[in-house]
């Protein structure tokens, strides 16, 4: 009786599983499905990436295969030609920056305003506010599906000179930036030289001695030692670096309906965990606690900030006031490019802020 008993819930199940992920007779899914990723896969924000691909592959029952590809190699590092990519539909699926989508999309440069979200909090408003849902928006009509926030984290500024407490110390800093015109405004109009570099070439240029200086958040600055290159750290959270999540449109729309929420919950998963994860240490217990108490997952690094002071990093942590005097060095900046992003944009920003 009891085999009798396994033997019925196991055919049960086998046809529950068939009905729920058997595929339509028009949808035979690729093979493999291709994922451009700017980093490689010890950075938290590659971790998430492979996190995603993972889930999606349990929560599909294996119907769903995703490659990741890391260092855009499949953008032969150019990194900033990943949305065309997808766009166009030579690339499946990334998970990407904002920043090397913002040659293509202006908008995007909102989170590159200088000195204007600064704060976890603001972040999370703009990105599950109006302003996030209108970012996404404008990237569907370009034929990408945006299903999920990811975040490499506020960039801060890094050096091998002297340290940066005001525009005076940046005179003359020969320092990496990503290729796009905001940078190269807020870095000329603080005094200092950028250097365009896709990250392919950085960590390179680091050790060669080819710049004095760049720019990252924490998320980045672990993985690479940092502090092997550059001594002098800035904390001035001078502007956010998020990531999104994405797929193809044609791709996303071949997905049967019940495929899509199967992928969108592995995004939106791998989207918190990866944002729990960079943000570890720098939010006080926030995302320490939902890697633990909500994933399991205890990080062998905890405080990523008393991490590369006790690897020999003097840490800048700017006051209020030496915050300001940036700021205020930084306002033409500003005054531009909010027309180029958008006057609708920002005042959307403005407005989920204030909530």
């Amino acid at each position: 009786m009891k085999k009798i008993l396994l033997l019925t819930v196991l055919i049960f199940a086998i046809l529950a599983t068939c009905f729920s992920f058997g595929v339509a007779a028009d949808f035979t899914p690729k093979r493999e499905y291709t994922m451009t990723v700017n980093v490689g896969n010890t950075f938290g924000w590659g971790m998430g990436a492979q996190k995603w691909a993972d889930l999606v592959k349990e929560k599909t029952n294996g119907q769903i295969i995703i490659k990741p590809y890391w260092g855009s190699q499949l953008l032969a590092g150019k990194q900033m030609n990943w949305l065309q990519a997808v766009a166009e539909g030579s690339i499946d699926f990334a998970v990407e920056s904002t920043i090397n989508s913002s040659a293509v999309i202006k908008s995007h440069n909102l989170f590159s305003l200088p000195f204007f979200i600064n704060t976890f909090k603001n972040l999370d408003r703009i990105e599950y506010g109006k302003a996030g849902q209108m970012l996404i928006e404008e990237m569907e009509k370009m034929q990408v599906v945006a299903l999920a926030w990811g975040e490499n984290g506020f960039r801060q500024l890094t050096n091998s000179i002297r340290p940066v407490t005001s525009p005076e110390d940046m005179k003359g800093l020969r320092v990496r930036v990503c290729p796009t015109a905001i940078y190269d405004d807020i870095f000329k109009q603080l005094g200092a030289d950028p250097i365009h570099m896709n990250w392919a070439d950085a960590v390179t240029g680091f050790q060669q001695g080819a710049v004095d200086g760049q720019e990252n958040p924490y998320g980045v600055l672990l993985p690479v030692n940092i502090w092997e290159y550059h001594e002098y750290i800035t904390n001035w959270n001078y502007l956010a670096d998020p990531l999104l999540f994405c797929v193809n449109k044609r791709v996303w729309d071949s997905f049967p309906e019940i495929i899509q929420l199967a992928v969108k919950e592995a995004a939106r998963e791998a989207g918190e965990w990866e944002k729990a994860f960079v943000r570890r240490g720098l939010d006080g217990d926030t995302s320490i606690n939902i890697l633990r108490d909500k994933f399991g997952y205890e990080p062998e690094i905890v405080d990523q900030i008393e991490y590369v002071k006790s690897q020999g990093a003097e840490v800048v942590d700017l006051t209020p006031e030496q915050l300001n005097v940036f700021i205020e060095a930084t306002q033409p900046v500003m005054d531009k490019w909010v027309d180029i992003v958008g006057k609708d944009l920002f005042d959307a920003a403005i407005d989920d802020m204030t909530k």
